[in-house]
């Protein structure tokens, strides 16, 4: 089955000169699409951006880890498995530019249901993740059961 994305970008930066010089501009942008509230952006503050405002890498970060998270909630919905709470403290490394890898660290409360069989599907949820499957580095799960 094919989806399709769309949403705006709209850069919010130019001090009046545009992009005249490196530090002529702000990185500020603003993610947007029909309907949805507005998500203030920039660049990471160590390539001039507002610490104030998402980077990509963290919205990259944060997609690989609630992909992970509705498949996960998905699966154990299937399998009678009742989570009542779900919190992830989700870390990437960048090197040279590049993602060098992702760690999820998923910490789930279950109420009913096989306390093993929670955690293999995690496994199973990395492997249906659209995010997961769609980057060439490594995204790692470390998953506790509560």
């Amino acid at each position: 089955m094919k989806h399709h994305y769309q949403l705006n970008v709209q850069w919010t930066g130019n001090r009046g000169s545009g992009t005249s010089g490196y530090r002529e501009y702000e990185r500020d942008h603003v993610i947007s699409a029909p309907g949805k509230p507005a998500i203030p952006g920039s660049s990471d503050p160590a390539f001039r951006g507002d610490a104030a405002r998402w980077n990509p890498e963290e919205l990259l970060l944060a997609s690989a880890s609630a992909c992970h998270k509705l498949w996960y909630l998905h699966l154990c919905a299937d399998a009678g498995i009742a989570v009542t709470a779900y919190e992830d403290a989700a870390e990437g490394t960048m090197l040279d530019e590049r993602f060098e890898r992702i760690v999820l660290r998923p910490r789930v409360t279950i109420v009913t249901g096989d306390r093993e069989l929670a955690l293999q599907l995690h496994h199973t949820a990395h492997e249906k993740c659209y995010i997961a499957n769609s980057v060439n580095f490594p995204i790692l799960c470390e998953p506790l059961i509560a």
